[in-house]
């Protein structure tokens, strides 16, 4: 899962003529002359785009933790600042921002880039910031079964600065919180002071 070829969707590429066909029709509905220089190539490029934005769809996020280890490890281990691009899926506009994990294992761990791949296998889809944030936390639960799993998502979306009420720089936070962090105050304030660092 190192690049760009990892995350293709081959729901996409096994569409290709079909999305081509239909993002060209979008454009001449929109005013377009698709004949003109500029727009020749538009509609595959959209498609090869499609095929790497939407490649969350092509990967269970489960198996982006890949394989997990015995570790008697049990205090707290973070990875922050995880950079994510998304396709909110009332507008389908970019929404992008960090990612911040925390988890205290109970026997076992993942290795700290399955993290981030994990990051990648959810967000690379059309979503909600609000779901994103659950279902890392979730997945991260069910493979790790840790004592407490905790992740904040910070996000900017264009629907929000582009569109609409045109407010650019506006951030969303979500958390979910599982386990010992749902429970423990502290906990929770560790976690937040350590990725503020």
């Amino acid at each position: 899962m190192g690049g760009v070829k990892d995350y293709m969707n081959g729901k996409v590429a096994a569409n290709r003529d079909q999305i081509e066909y239909h993002v060209e029709k979008i454009l001449e509905l929109i005013g377009e002359d698709t004949g003109r220089e500029g727009l020749l190539e538009t509609p595959a490029r959209v498609t090869r785009m499609y095929e790497e934005i939407f490649g969350g769809y092509s990967i269970d996020p489960r198996e982006a933790l890949g394989v997990t280890f015995d570790e008697s490890h049990e205090e707290l281990v973070i990875v922050k600042d995880i950079v994510y691009y998304s396709q909110c899926e009332h507008h389908m506009a970019p929404f992008f921002g960090k990612v911040h994990i925390g988890y205290i294992p109970s026997g076992r761990i993942a290795g700290l880039s399955k993290l981030a791949r994990l990051v990648e296998a959810v967000s690379r889809r059309l979503q909600v910031q609000e779901r994103i944030t659950a279902q890392i936390a979730d997945i991260m639960t069910e493979v790790l079964n840790p004592h407490g799993v905790m992740v904040v998502v910070e996000g900017e979306h264009l629907c929000m600065c582009a569109r609409g009420v045109k407010k650019p720089g506006s951030k969303t936070v979500t958390m979910a919180t599982r386990g010992t962090f749902r429970e423990d105050a502290a906990a929770r304030a560790e976690f937040l002071a350590l990725i503020k660092e």
